[in-house]
């Protein structure tokens, strides 16, 4: 492991593109922690909380961080038809074949979550507890009507500090609780210095399959994906000013698992920083637990 906390690793899907990972921790014994990020965001989201499971004083487990293809330091698709669940869903089990883990403990965060979900129903074995953040089987469409207006007009900053402004801009009101250290972090992970110009770490063609969604009815709900996580540990993490997941359907998951656990994160909305405040120490006591009780 580099003086970086990390080793970047790279492996080839069943299509052969190149993808690549952040293995933390990679010694450590235990159940290993996957990280799952959002739609158009990267490994470098769970940078500061794989830094701290990869060291916790407890139980330092190794934390294996994923770029879904077209993001971050993965190859680009040719075929754009392929940023789907189901394949990156396909690409996370090829990569964790690679690395040798058998069993895992997974977080997700916003389509990450929608990624385990998909797992459930593949492959259950392979997880062993679930954190999903702030996403669940009912995707709010105003929340994702906001999240595509959002990237379609998507400024271009000149400078990291122009970027945490702009960002500051768009999400200051549903995360209130922030800090301007935590406004950098947030940002520095969304994009990446090209020839000294500063361009969103994931492939513009991303944005394809999102303006083909018809926002106009109804997002199919996915529980019967979610039912598939009965027999799991899960802790569910909802953002107190969200908009992609409802209080309601937090209701509705928790009905339908009687076990699961649950967070409401105050001061921010879609999707809350997973390294901030005790919600470390929180996240690794919940598998601590599960892995106990498996």
């Amino acid at each position: 492991m580099s003086e970086r906390g990390f080793r970047d690793v790279f492996y080839s899907a069943q299509d052969g593109l190149k993808l690549h990972a952040r293995l933390y921790g990679e010694a450590n014994p235990g159940l290993p922690l996957v990280c799952l990020p959002g739609l158009t965001r990267n490994a470098r989201d769970f940078h500061a909380l794989a830094e701290k499971l990869s060291t916790d004083a407890t139980t330092p487990r190794k934390v294996i961080a994923f770029d879904y293809r077209g993001r971050g330091l993965s190859d680009n698709d040719p075929d754009w038809r392929r940023y789907d669940v189901t394949v990156e869903a396909a690409d996370i089990v090829s990569g964790l074949a690679a690395f040798g883990a058998e069993h895992a403990a997974f977080i997700g965060t916003s389509r990450g979550g929608l990624i385990i979900m998909a797992l459930a129903g593949a492959r259950p074995t392979l997880m062993k507890a679930v954190v999903l953040n702030d996403i669940g089987p009912v995707v709010e469409g105003d929340g994702l009507a906001q999240i595509r207006a959002y990237l379609q007009r998507a400024p271009k900053p000149g400078t990291m500090a122009e970027a945490v402004k702009i960002q500051k801009a768009i999400h200051g009101e549903a995360f209130p609780a922030l800090e301007d250290e935590d406004w950098w972090r947030f940002t520095e992970a969304l994009y990446r210095e090209e020839k000294g110009r500063l361009r969103a770490d994931f492939d513009p063609k991303l944005l394809k399959p999102l303006k083909a969604i018809n926002l106009d009815t109804p997002l199919p709900a996915l529980w019967p994906l979610f039912e598939g996580l009965k027999a799991t540990p899960v802790l569910a993490i909802r953002g107190e000013n969200s908009r992609l997941l409802s209080s309601r359907t937090l209701e509705e998951m928790a009905a339908r698992h009687p076990t699961m656990q649950q967070i409401v994160v105050a001061g921010q909305g879609h999707a809350p920083l997973l390294e901030t405040g005790a919600l470390p120490k929180e996240i690794a006591a919940f598998i601590r637990r599960a892995e106990k009780s498996a």
